[in-house]
């Protein structure tokens, strides 16, 4: 099917202003487009519906019957929280309002849900296969509460699939993205003089550049086939050649000695990361991205040792401007 009314979720987000942004433009395809968001939109692009509304707001079937909506593109959720947030609050926006948006989508008799998942969904676990496939299980950690999160999402949109195959689901497990002017948790691994490594683990990155993740989602809305897919790059990069791209060396750590360090942080108030982060630096999913190319019918534009150069030299601009 081709999508033609779509409403976003998380539209306010890095990555929903530039779906919005793209389906805003002549030739889209888009009949029209719904920008859903917690906060309202700073800046307004013509052509677009803005919205403000959280999506566990009970009125979100009918807002979707109101504009006709056929397809929903679901990118809502908490990826870094802020010093604020609790995990149940997290819970709330991630699991609940995922399955409000599910329920909405069944009552409107919407057609197509794609979803923005995550690699963390398969967990940072040391018997992880060295490249996840889509039919590698789902077994996020229940530490870190995106990645089990996006584990309890993913149940319950594989239940939905098997209860109502009447709504196409498009399951996007997104890599590490990367962009001109990304700046999270991730990239300030990279940015510290010497990044952290652990002795005897390569701590292998995926990356994925912010226009083909935009552009895996167009493509889902112009008929793509309906599926679970891995989002990212052609190959992966170590920590080590991550380091030496930047010029740069690895401060090299004995995991019992990071732990200790990582346990003594959080409890002197140092560091909000305690020792479940030994995991995240450790055992990072690489993700296989075959099924994207040969069935969905999508091949990025840039790989992951491409998009991190694209990065480290507008990282490197950006501080010469200063």
């Amino acid at each position: 099917m081709t999508s033609r009314r779509i409403l976003v979720t998380g539209a306010g987000g890095y990555l929903g202003r530039q779906v919005v942004a793209a389906l805003s433009q002549p030739g889209s395809g888009a009949e029209a487009v719904v920008a859903l968001d917690v906060r309202e939109a700073a800046q307004q692009l013509p052509g677009v519906v803005y919205a403000t509304a959280d999506i566990g707001d009970p009125g979100l079937a009918e807002r979707l019957r109101a504009q006709r909506i056929d397809t929903v593109v679901h990118l809502a959720a908490i990826v870094t929280p802020g010093r604020r947030s609790d995990r149940q609050r997290e819970y709330q926006v991630d699991v609940e309002g995922t399955r409000n948006v599910l329920d909405a989508c069944l009552a409107a008799g919407v057609r197509r849900l794609v979803v923005s998942s995550s690699g963390a969904a398969y967990g940072y676990h040391a018997d992880n296969p060295a490249w996840l496939r889509e039919s590698d299980a789902i077994r996020g950690n229940e530490a870190f509460a995106y990645s089990w999160h996006k584990r309890l999402v993913e149940e319950m949109l594989a239940l939905a699939r098997e209860r109502t195959p009447q709504l196409e689901q498009v399951v996007l497990r997104i890599g590490t993205i990367l962009g001109e002017t990304v700046d999270n948790q991730i990239t300030a691994l990279f940015d510290k003089p010497r990044p952290l490594a652990v002795a005897g683990a390569d701590s292998p990155f995926v990356f994925v550049w912010d226009q083909d993740v935009v552009g895996v989602i167009l493509h889902a809305l112009r008929g793509a086939p309906a599926g679970v897919y891995n989002v990212a790059g052609d190959g992966a990069l170590s920590i080590h050649q991550i380091a030496a791209r930047m010029g740069k060396r690895c401060r090299v750590l004995p995991p019992a000695l990071l732990l200790a360090a990582l346990w003594l942080g959080r409890r002197l108030g140092l560091t909000p990361y305690g020792p479940e982060q030994l995991r995240f630096l450790r055992y990072r999913p690489v993700l296989d991205n075959r099924r994207l190319k040969e069935v969905f019918g999508y091949r990025p534009r840039k790989t992951s040792a491409e998009v991190f150069d694209f990065w480290w030299a507008a990282r490197q601009r950006r501080v010469a401007a200063q």
